[in-house]
């Protein structure tokens, strides 16, 4: 057995040799497409174990007089809101070689959390919604930081955020299919779903553990990336504060008003005569997906890092801008419900997707910090999901004769107001902090 074993595992780093130097011999776009699809598909997976429980309704089911849908949502999301605090040490401390068994990990232990969902009696199965949503908040950083600290991390990053756009649409897609013609319960069918994901997933993570380390060339243009220990992080946190709080809070926005929009789809969908359409989950994420990858992506082709930068807080802006005015011409009766859907969701992604492809790449690289992007995602994304679930709780227990379509669109336009201001504060203390990078290049 033991003599298998090692022959097995001789083999496999013969083909992870071969992949490798496959790679390294042809054209950098080559690299780009290989790198962005294996972590396309292999986060895209993942959704799999995670989103497909919101396109049920659990109709007229209550707990305590609050929601059963908002309950499951709200206890997966606690769990994925502490596994971003979790990640901000363990992700940042990672090191190369666990990355790709921690990820089947991981996932492992999120299907069977929702086996365990399926076969409890319910109410008592919504804590392990929590038990699901605790480990898959760590995925994202881990294979994100395949594709860091390279000069076409913005492509390859965009393609990888996309997979939070049509992924969440196809596993919803394929959710509400086993639900209108196979008659799979509700409590079953995310857990049927995970399975029929298990083997994509398996064979995305070992091509994705082929991707060989940044090159020299890439380590020049945007740093080398290092794991980060407590004390690095603090004093990162303390040169940056006055900057990161209001980038913090525009992020906590975007991801409220995301995760409103994509976890209550269903609900969404049902109140603009769509709730009976599968393909509208996947149909209406296509242009939105490739809006943003053709927007995001070509920002891989500015090398000036501070150019970049500010380029960022515009496509932000840009997104909250056009969320706004479509919400305001849906209210108006100018465009129909479909385009509203499809219109926010190319703003709301936009900014969303802008954050992880480039502004914390970009950020790291501008003021030559020796750090990864793990630690910056995963400060924020901590926050941003506790602000998710204060959302929540806010629509069940102050705003519950709102129907969800109308509570997203109120906060799109207050939210969006917000940022504006936000965006003054931050472009005040970054021009402060480029003067002070300018003058200690001048003392050198």
């Amino acid at each position: 057995m033991h003599l298998k074993q090692y022959l097995k595992a001789k083999f496999m780093n013969f083909i992870q040799h071969k992949i490798q130097r496959f790679l390294a011999n042809k054209p950098q776009w080559v690299f780009v497409v290989f790198a962005s699809l294996t972590a396309f598909f292999t986060y895209s997976c993942m959704y799999a174990f995670r989103k497909t429980f919101t396109v049920a309704t659990f109709d007229n089911e209550f707990l305590f007089g609050i929601d059963y849908k908002i309950w499951l949502i709200s206890s997966q999301l606690i769990g994925y809101t502490l596994s971003k605090f979790i990640g901000i040490k363990l992700v940042s401390e990672m090191k190369s070689q666990n990355r790709s068994y921690f990820i089947l990990a991981v996932i492992g232990i999120a299907q069977l959390a929702l086996l365990l969902f399926a076969i409890t009696p319910r109410p008592w199965n919504i804590i392990w919604m929590f038990f699901n949503g605790l480990p898959l908040g760590l995925v994202w950083g881990l294979v994100l930081s395949y594709l860091e600290g390279r000069k076409t991390t913005e492509i390859m990053a965009s393609v990888l955020s996309i997979s939070f756009i049509f992924a969440s649409g196809f596993v919803k897609s394929v959710g509400k299919y086993l639900l209108l013609n196979y008659n799979v319960s509700e409590y079953w069918m995310p857990f049927v779903v995970g399975c029929l994901f298990l083997v994509p997933l398996i064979v995305s993570v070992w091509l994705l553990n082929m991707i060989p380390a940044p090159t020299t060339d890439d380590i020049q243009h945007r740093t080398v990336r290092l794991p980060m220990n407590a004390d690095e992080r603090k004093l990162f946190l303390k040169n940056f504060a006055a900057i990161l709080i209001p980038v913090t809070a525009i992020y906590v926005f975007l991801t409220v008003l995301r995760d409103i929009r994509d976890n209550f789809a269903a609900e969404i969908w049902l109140e603009l005569g769509m709730g009976n359409t599968p393909e509208i989950f996947t149909t209406a994420e296509i242009p939105v997906g490739i809006g943003v990858l053709l927007i995001v992506g070509l920002m891989s082709v500015v090398k000036s890092n501070k150019a970049a930068l500010n380029t960022s807080f515009a496509f932000i802006a840009l997104g909250f801008g056009i969320s706004m005015l479509a919400t305001v011409a849906f209210q108006m009766q100018l465009i129909n419900g479909v385009a509203w859907m499809i219109l926010i969701g190319f703003g709301l992604y936009l900014g969303y997707i802008t954050y992880q492809a480039m502004l914390f790449e970009r950020f790291i690289a501008t003021f030559k910090q020796a750090g990864n992007i793990g630690f910056l995602f995963y400060f924020s994304d901590a926050i941003g999901y506790l602000g998710s679930v204060s959302a929540f709780v806010l629509k069940n227990f102050y705003s519950a004769n709102i129907s969800w379509l109308n509570f997203l669109m109120q906060l799109v336009i207050f939210l969006s107001a917000i940022s504006f201001l936000l965006f003054i504060l931050t472009g005040i203390f970054l021009h402060k902090k480029y003067k002070t990078i300018d003058l200690n290049i001048n003392k050198k």
